[in-house]
């Protein structure tokens, strides 16, 4: 598999040489020999990227030095504007910002190819999504060792412009991307254009069914949502001889849907569905981290923006000098005297952007019904992720829901010791007062809000409420009560998220789920581990 895997690698850089229009490849491989050797079959001319360059070093800018010595205006060029592959190190960090300007780029023309090196360690490390879509490959190169590295040469090449498809193959493609889950139409597209690249590759005028098995396996196995699963049909009937080798004569591209399946689904990961769970949980949920806010005095640098001096502004030098370098001509005719003149609306502000404490809200359901079943299991996850909250020097709160009422066992803290003790002596029995957590877990958050905390709620149920707010033991009350409550989180944008520990995933709590706009996890017959991981995922963290 490593060596299909280091085949397919060096394959995606042949087609892109062949055909810039496939956008690019994304390679998943740590820095060692590996990476190395296969970096070497990158052009030369390749302009390397990094995830925190500058729109000037993109687009290009004013260049200041250059402009104050003549006293011109002297443009620079940035990366973009020269044709050819751009490497994008350490892709896993660039920013939501970077990726945009990179997809707009590919989307323009074809003058642009990008490698972009994902160096992430963790599954929820990896390319932007975004961008991702934009390249026609994904390789992983992590299990490669350089031992067992084979390179393959290409035959003599014919021009791709002269490769032809047949008239059926691309309904087929768009079938088969169905059958996958897949719902853009970027993919059968770069399907249909890496099956002419490798047609052309091996010196072919017209795209063959091998040629479109590789293109299919290549470009659309790392998208798919789902595994299909075999169709068993009794086969029809054979044509007649005669009919038979007319068929062959007219046309030899006759590849079923079900063989193009086979080949895609043979480069499927073990772990697809996990993977699948995991983004689903992540979407809308941010970069697990506190929200963002802007100052002036500390954090991540920002652009800075045109603003007045006073007090606590910090100026940025370098900006206010490109803001008045243009005008220094017109500035020195006018006022007839020599030397730098900077004016009010020149001068530039520093902004910085800080993240805001995070605050888990740990909501335990620890009724009967659970006790009997995955208390154990909840429990000892919520001691695995208050670890990682300790590591993470986040805040966490300790709600459990039992009998008629919920309660806080444990105020936001970072005590990792109390947090525990506090775990282990939460008892078991009784009814399951959903609404009433749900209830006690709001108020948490919203005084968290208050202090300058980003609360996040993880509720861990079976889910079978059946005690409304008033105490009363009234299942069908008690849903009702939950769907209250959970509009009104919702109402104040209170992230959150559903873990089902039942043995079943329960409909009642994916229908919460979907009220609170939560990421909803069915884990049944999950050990603490699991459902540690899950969360953790689910949080992005």
């Amino acid at each position: 598999m490593a060596n299909q895997c280091w085949t397919h690698a060096t394959l995606a850089l042949q087609l892109l040489r062949i055909d810039p229009g496939l956008g690019g490849v994304c390679i998943r491989a740590r820095s060692g020999p590996v990476r190395d050797r296969l970096m070497t079959m990158v052009d030369a001319t390749a302009r390397r990227l990094h995830p925190a360059i500058s729109d000037e070093a993109l687009f290009g800018g004013l260049d200041l030095s250059a402009t104050l010595a003549t006293g011109q205006l002297v443009q620079e060029k940035g990366l973009l504007a020269v044709p050819g592959p751009l490497v994008l190190a350490m892709a896993e960090r660039a920013t939501t910002g970077l990726a945009a300007r990179l997809a707009v780029a590919l989307d323009k023309n074809n003058d642009h190819t990008l490698i972009a090196l994902d160096e992430g360690a963790e599954p929820d490390e990896c390319l932007n999504p975004k961008l991702a879509e934009r390249l026609a490959f994904h390789v992983d190169l992590s299990d490669c060792r350089l031992a067992d590295l084979a390179d393959k040469a290409g035959g003599k090449a014919s021009v791709l412009q002269s490769v032809t498809i047949p008239h059926d193959v691309t309904t087929q493609i768009i079938r088969i991307a169905n059958d996958l889950g897949i719902d853009s139409m970027r993919a059968p597209l770069f399907a249909i254009r890496a099956a002419r690249a490798h047609a052309a590759l091996h010196g072919r005028g017209q795209v063959t069914s091998e040629d479109l098995e590789i293109a299919c396996a290549l470009t659309l196995a790392h998208r798919a949502t789902r595994i299909p699963e075999p169709e068993t049909q009794e086969e029809p009937p054979a044509p007649p001889p005669d009919q038979e080798s007319q068929n062959n004569t007219e046309d030899n591209f006759d590849l079923p849907d079900e063989l193009l399946l086979d080949a895609v689904r043979a480069l499927l990961p073990d772990n697809l569905l996990d993977k699948l769970t995991a983004q689903k949980a992540r979407a809308g949920r941010g970069n697990g981290t506190g929200a963002a806010r802007k100052g002036n005095r500390r954090g991540r640098p920002l652009p800075s923006r045109a603003g007045r001096i006073s007090d606590g502004a910090r100026i940025d030098i370098i900006g206010t000098l490109r803001a008045a370098a243009p005008w220094q001509t017109i500035r020195r005719n006018a006022s007839g005297r020599d030397g730098l003149q900077i004016r009010p609306a020149d001068i530039r502000i520093k902004r910085f952007e800080e993240k805001s404490d995070r605050l888990l809200i740990f909501t335990v359901d620890a009724s009967g019904s659970s006790a009997l079943t995955r208390l154990a299991e909840a429990k000892g996850a919520v001691e695995l992720l208050l670890a990682q909250a300790y590591a993470r020097r986040d805040h966490v709160a300790l709600v459990a829901f039992r009998g008629t009422e919920a309660e806080l066992l444990l105020p936001p803290t970072r005590s990792l010791v109390q947090t525990k003790r506090r775990l282990a002596e939460l008892p078991g029995g009784g009814g399951t007062p959903l609404a009433a957590g749900m209830m006690e877990a709001f108020a948490q958050a919203t005084q968290a809000t208050r202090r300058g905390l980003t609360p996040t709620i993880a509720i861990l149920t079976d889910g079978r409420a059946n005690i409304a707010l008033d105490g009363r033991a009234d299942r069908k009350q008690a849903a009702t009560d939950a769907q209250q409550i959970a509009r009104v989180l919702r109402a104040h944008g209170t992230d959150t998220i559903v873990i089902d520990t039942g043995n079943r995933p329960e409909p009642a709590l994916r229908h919460l789920a979907q009220t609170l706009d939560a990421a909803y996890l069915p884990l049944p017959r999950a050990d603490a581990e699991r459902l540690s991981k899950s969360v953790a995922t689910a949080l992005g963290d």
